[in-house]
């Protein structure tokens, strides 16, 4: 019997969230991918299969701002970063796809900080 690793539990995690949850031109999703390091956010619609706004710790314009930041706050960050963005796009509404990951710490932190920026879910 093979042992799954939990990278591949989270996968499956995953896809059975993404059974329940589609993102459309009128409420895309807000999809969210954590790293050891960095947290990543992408709002996606799935009719189209296009990424309509995007915003994680790597963007250039957001690493010099969260370099001395927590963990939390540079997911919140990211969060309010990724709701302004999509406020840009003209998306107010919102699918939150966690990703497969608990709704807990950073991925909590994200959410929030995308309510604060004006995104509604």
């Amino acid at each position: 019997m093979t042992k799954s690793t939990r990278a591949q539990a989270r996968k499956r995690r995953h896809i059975r969230v993404r059974r329940k949850l589609h993102g459309t031109a009128s409420r895309p999703r807000l999809n969210v991918f954590r790293s050891i390091e960095h947290i990543y956010a992408q709002v996606i619609d799935d009719d189209a299969g296009v990424t309509l706004a995007s915003a994680s710790t790597v963007d250039k314009e957001l690493r010099a701002r969260v370099g001395s930041m927590t963990p939390l706050e540079q997911a919140q960050e990211v969060g309010k970063i990724v709701a302004e963005r999509a406020k840009t796009a003209g998306i107010e509404s919102v699918v939150f796809d966690r990703g497969g990951y608990p709704y807990h710490g950073r991925v909590k932190a994200l959410a929030e900080g995308s309510r604060e920026g004006g995104l509604t879910f």
